[in-house]
Order: C-alpha cells, then structure tokens, then sequence
C-alpha cells in the first residue's frame, strides 16, 4: 500500500477531455431524455449508477469508516459552469442530485466542484489554476481545491502547453496561505488516451498534460521535484496548520507583499508572499528581513527561517529522449546507433490492404435525405460514408463543357464536423476539418451517372458543455450543388446510401487472430503515399525495460493497433510556427496560450505502446491511413531521461530532510549551519554513465549550455564523478570543504552540473563487449 487516501469522483458526468465526457453513447437514444437537467429518464440512469457504484465500493469495503482509503465522494463535476442554460430546471437538477447522492448513505462527505449554490451537507470546491481566493459558501465548510490545473491538454495541430513548475508551486503555496485545507494535482499523472477515447473534438491521444508524471509515468524535472519540497515544506508546517481553528494571522508587508501566520503557544509557521510579478521585494517580519523572489511564497515552518521558495527551483532538470531499441533483428551495439546516419526503421517488410470508397458490405442502407453521424454509427466507428448518384445528362456535360471559365459544379455542405473527405467516382477530390464549418468543394463531373461518396469522421465527441446530447456529428443544414445549367440541386432529399466503418474495421484486420483472413499484398515503395490503406509489419520489443514509443512522424493522419490494442488516434497536423516563446517567464498569472512549446512542428509524433501489451519477438503492428503516408520510415524507439542537470548556490537552502533531523528537532542544530545540497538522480533502472559538465565556482549558462567562469574549482569533475558515476542517485554538499578548496574568496559560489544517465542493460552489454 502507498498510504494514499482517495477522492472518489463518480459524476457520472467527467469531463476529462474524455470521449463524450465519459457519458456513453447509448444514452442519447432513451426517449425523452435531456443530459444534466432535471429530466426524469437522465436522472434514473443516473441514479442507477451512482447508487451502483457506492454499493460496490461499500460491497468491497473501500471507505474510510470501513478501513478503506475512500475519504471523499464527488457529485457531478462543474455543473455551476453551465447551470444558467438550462434556468430553474438547472438549479433543481443540482439540488435534486446532491440530495440523491447524500442519501446515499456513504458515511464519507460528498462534494460538488464550481456549486456555489451547494446545499449545506454538500462540500464546494475550487477548480483552476489558483484558488486562493476561493471561499466555500458556508463558515462550516473547509476550503476545498479539487483541479489544481498544472498543465493543460493539447489539440491536434496546436501548441503544446507548458506551465511553469514556480507558477504552479506559487498557486498551492498561496492557496494554503490564506487557509486552504485540501488540494488535488490535475493531472498528476495523465497517461495517454488509447483507442478512440480522446474527447474533444480533435484531442490529441497523448493526455501527457505536462504533468510531474509525464505520459510513459517517468519523473518530469524538474516540476516533480520541486512540487515534491514545496509538500514536504509544507509538512513540516502541518502541526501549526491544523492547530489554528481560525483564520492565520494577516500583515500587510509593502505594497504587494503579505504574510500569513499560523500561531499557537506551542508552534509557529508563516508564509511570506510577493505578488509584484516584476521586482524582487525585501521585507521585514518579525525583527528578520527576507529576500523575496517576484510572484513567490517562502515558506517558514519555525517563523524564522526559510525552508522553501517557490521561485527558486533546486531540483535537477530531467532532458528525456527518445532512442532507438535494440531488438537484435536490427540493432547490435547501442551506443554505436546513437550517432549513426542511418536511421534504423521499424521493418522494411511491410503488407498492404486498401479500403474500398463507399459501401463495401450487404450492412448498408438507403433512405432519402441526412441522417445524424452519431444516429447511425452509435460511435462504433470515426467513420461513416454517404453515398449517392448525381446525373449528368450529355445537354448539362456540353454546357459545362463550353462554360468551363464561368460554371464550374460545386458541392456545398453548410455545416460539418469534425473531418470529411470527398470522392467522386472513386477519386479523391477534396477534405475539410473543423467544428461546425461550411464546406465548398468544386466537383469534376463525367456524363451520365456519378457517385459522390462522402466519408464523414469524427476526431472525439464533445466532452464539455451544456446540451452534450444534442451537439451530434457529421453535418447540420442543406447539401446541395451549384454551378450547373439547371437551379442548384438540393442534395438533402436525395437517396443516400450509409455504411458505418471501414471494411477493415468489420474484419477486424488488426487482430491477431483475424488479420490473416485479409488479402494483404506486399507493400511496393511506389504505391506511397495512399489514401484509406492499411499496412502491416511485425517488430521486436527492445530490450530492457524503458518505456516504449512508436514514432509515426512519417504517417499523416489514422489510427494504429499492436498485437490488437489500440494506441489510439494519429494525426501529423503541423502546429503554427509562431507563438512560442524563446523563454518562459513563470512571473505572473498563467494561462494556457503562455509558454507553449512545440511551434512549427506536429502537435504528436510518438505513440506510448505499454510494455504489457509487446511480445519479445513478432509483434503485429497495423495501421490504417486514411491521407497517406510512409510506413516505410516508422520507428520503435524507447523514452528514458538521457541528461540531467542541476545548479545549486551556497546560498540555496539546506534540503528540507534536515529539518526533520533529531539534532535540529533537540535544538543542538541550526538550520542554518547546514550546507545546501545537490542530489541527481536518473530513471529506475538507469545509472549516471558519465559527467560531461561540472564547475564548483562561478558557472555561466544553463542545463547542456553550461561553461566555466572566472572562477573553477580545479577538483569539481573529479568530486561529482567519484560521487555520482556508477550510481542511481548521488548528493553533493555545496560547500568549499566538498571541494577541498575556496576557489574565490568572498564570491558566492554555485555547483553545476550535467551528467548522462544509460541503462544497466546497456552498460552490462557495453562492458561485455
């Protein structure tokens, strides 16, 4: 056991950028029903389900009253966000499910996130990036932080978000300034959305939210470590915390700056906070003066010293990298690939299927006019096609003909999501992406009969938002054509023939068990790039045990199984080049347009495939393209952290571990008299390899950017090597005395360092050879 408690959040409604919000399809076809409102077939499928899931976790014995880890139950989730659309049946919808969920009879509280209108037996909560203003809407309550928002999600073809590991230490440090009593990281840990259960429209499969678990679950430095000490900083004021029934003590410390005082007869704790997002402020509290960072909390767990600032980060920086395995069908000597040209591919043997356009099974139907995307396909498929048949008679062909300048047949499609492609006589003439955009698309007409095939896709259903029921897919308003001899034709009361999915979808091609039935083909170089084909190969795992990455940079847009998993959606859509910042500055509020990343570049390159899922050899790979792309150049690559850094002061804070110290408890330590520390450390199962920078003195730069100053301690490399080389982890005092030397006197010194972290498989494979 982690010794973890639990905030159970049933809804049922998540949000989570989850497919349809974590709602099941089905939902939307009970007559009559209406989702989050007070609407009698939604609030029984609703209760059925709530009531379902308390009696399990009753059942298997998970509360806390029961000896379980379940602390806290939440109903709903930010419904306060959209209660106004739907007026009083909003409000009484809300009271009615906190009243249902309370009688329950859970034993453990109930919350509901973004409710101030709350009932008093229902906890209010914050969610956002800050809540320190946050209040519940009753004295009898505790503050509640239930989505710190460290990071943010990604949409295919943008910016990657990237929030600051000082902003996000800053807004928890103030939130429990100024009384807060719980807060939850969303995401911690975010993972990856396999299958087809990304949200949206249009996010991206990865859910890696820039969180201080990355998506393959390695440690992202340095916002995990520095979260991790602002934790046990503000552990060590937990005595003070909890002693106090009121509100801290307030003292107003200059124009932009404050202090907090938790005090009883026996402890004492304060923070100090700076909210000028510019100048760095020196403040005076309790006979002492601080040095205050801009936009920064320093925390005092005695009222004396400082422990921890969130503005200065002293965890080292984790620098990931995606390498290349070492599977022995291609791969032989690991650290010879790293600076190969030739960039080893997943296979070079590949088999091909192609998709038919349009209908491809007896399954289809024929019915006049549109029907909604989701009506039919019940999100069994992204795809649906519609197909009908235009005529052109030989008189509307010679008019066309000799019109060609000024008349030219145009298909219109008011309004679609989220993607759709369109062929004309089995030849591609055009696609659209958007949400809810008008569609032009100019058609090239034979005489006689042609058939328009229209495939429709969608790219995750809506997540968020009042009405989820009825934002449906695939086309709203007229289909028609323009440009002819003869008025526009009105193709929303045609005959339309359906077919839900692809071929190879229903034959389940990607399974191991079913491929074979396939009449694949062996993949000629010259038939690339294809539209709608399916291709396979079979690889081997890399050895070892880091995380593994399919890179698909070479593919356009489609979706990708291994040994029949789904890996989810893929899509090569280019990000904006502009936008990005050279630097992130952490000072001031965040939001999710500030120190984006990724500019220029494709929103997803690498796909996470679990380690459970691989075999050690003959792995199925198949991937179904739909605009084309190269199979020929994709890749397996393994994701670890490959370099690390760190830069640590004589000035810097001694590590928050010695506050705890028997010694400094008693009163025979000052903390004071302790030196500040520098620890590394790589991935589980890795070792510092070598150290490729270290200077004890005055080093300019930053991480794989370091460079000497003035002043070097000539011993620096040989300390940090002996300490570090050949380890997991290692810690170093910064200190002359560490380093035999004061290199120059009466200039504060700073330790930097870069090291390179291998595995032990590669360096017991190294050493053999």
């Amino acid at each position: 056991m982690s010794g973890l408690y639990f905030h159970l959040r049933i809804g049922p409604y998540v949000c989570a950028e989850w497919n349809f919000g974590g709602f099941p399809v089905w939902l939307r076809d009970i007559p009559g029903i209406e989702f989050r409102t007070d609407n009698k077939p939604f609030k029984e499928e609703m209760q059925r389900f709530v009531e379902k899931m308390v009696n399990l976790m009753r059942q298997e014995l998970l509360f806390s009253w029961q000896g379980g880890p379940i602390i806290l139950l939440q109903i709903e989730n930010e419904y306060g966000n959209i209660e106004s659309s739907y007026g009083q049946s909003g409000k009484d919808y809300a009271m009615w499910a906190a009243s249902m969920a309370y009688g329950l009879g859970a034993g453990v509280p109930w919350v509901m996130c973004k409710q101030t209108d709350a009932p008093e037996y229902i906890l209010d909560a914050c969610n956002g990036y800050y809540c320190d203003g946050f209040k519940p809407n009753s004295y009898n309550k505790p503050t509640l932080w239930t989505e710190e928002w460290n990071g943010w999600y990604t949409s295919w073809g943008e910016r990657v978000p990237h929030r600051p590991a000082e902003d996000i230490a800053f807004a928890v440090a103030r939130f429990f300034q100024r009384g807060g009593s719980y807060q939850n990281y969303y995401m911690y840990f975010g993972g990856t959305n396999f299958g087809r259960t990304a949200g949206g429209p249009f996010y991206i499969t990865s859910y890696d939210y820039d969180a201080p678990l990355d998506e393959y679950g390695l440690l992202s430095q340095p916002k995990w470590g520095h979260l991790k000490d602002l934790h046990a900083a503000l552990k060590l004021c937990e005595p003070a915390l909890v002693a106090v029934d009121d509100s801290p003590q307030y003292i107003k410390l200059g124009p932009k700056q404050e202090a907090h005082v938790y005090r009883t007869e026996i402890v004492c704790s304060a923070f100090l906070a700076n909210i000028d997002e510019h100048n760095t402020a020196s403040v005076r509290f309790l006979g002492r003066v601080y040095s205050l960072p801009p936009w920064s909390v320093s925390i005092l767990p005695n009222c004396s010293d400082v422990a921890y600032n969130t503005a200065k980060v002293r965890t080292q920086i984790s620098v990931k990298t995606q390498e290349f395995g070492s599977p022995s069908s291609y791969m032989t000597e690991p650290r010879i690939l790293q600076v190969e040209e030739v960039v080893p591919t997943i296979s070079k043997t590949w088999m091909t299927l192609e998709d038919p356009v349009g209908a491809w099974s007896e399954n289809n139907f024929t019915v006049q006019g549109i029907l909604e995307h989701l009506n039919v396909t019940k999100d069994t498929s992204d795809y649906l096609w519609l197909i009908t048949r235009i005529q052109i008679s030989e008189e509307e062909m010679s008019f066309l003909e000799a019109n060609e300048d000024s008349f030219t047949p145009t298909l219109i499609i008011e309004s679609m999501r989220d993607v759709v492609q369109i062929f004309l006589n089995g030849q591609f003439a055009g696609s659209a992406v958007g949400r809810w955009v008008r569609v032009v698309q100019p058609l090239h007409f034979v005489q006689g009969y042609n058939e328009l095939a229209i495939l429709s896709e969608t790219v995750g259903l809506q997540n968020y938002g009042a009405f989820l029921e009825k934002d449906g897919a695939g086309f709203r308003g007229q289909i028609k054509l323009t440009g002819l001899k003869t008025e526009e034709i009105d193709l929303s009361t045609s005959l339309w023939t359906y077919q839900v999915g692809l071929k190879g979808e229903f034959m389940k091609v990607y399974s191991p068990d079913q491929h074979k039935f396939a009449n694949w083909v062996h993949l000629s170089p010259d038939k690339l790039p294809s539209m709608l084909t399916w291709y396979k190969t079979y690889f081997d795992a890399p050895d070892g045990k880091d995380p593994v990455a399919l890179d698909l940079g070479s593919m356009g847009k489609g979706q990708v199984w291994v040994n029949g998993h789904n890996l989810g959606r893929y899509w090569s859509k280019v990000a904006p080049k502009d936008g990005c910042q050279k630097t992130c500055d952490y000072r001031g509020a965040y939001n999710d347009k500030k120190c984006v990343t990724n500019c220029g570049k494709p929103t997803q390159t690498w796909y996470h495939i679990p380690r459970s899922w691989l075999l050690a050899s003959d792995n199925l790979l198949v991937i179904f393209e739909e605009i084309g792309g190269n199979p020929l150049e994709i890749s397996v690559k393994l994701h670890y952290t490959r370099t690390i850094c760190s830069s640590v002061s004589e000035t810097d804070y001694p590590p928050l571990h010695l506050w705890s110290h028997p010694d400094f408890i008693h009163g025979n330590l000052s903390i004071s008299d302790r030196a500040p520390e520098m620890q590394l450390q790589c991935d589980y199962g890795h070792t510092i390899s070598d150290i490729a920078f270290a200077s004890y003195g005055t080093p300019q730069g930053s991480c794989q950017k370091f460079s000497r100053g003035h002043c070097h301690a000539p011993s620096s490399l040989s300390v940090i090597s002996k300490a570090c080389r050949g380890r997991n982890s290692c810690s170093v005092d910064i200190s002359n005395a560490a380093f035999g030397t004061d290199p120059c006197r009466g200039i504060v010194k700073t330790l930097a360092v870069e090291a390179n972290c291998e595995s032990y498989s590669n360096l017991a494979a190294s050493a053999v050879m």
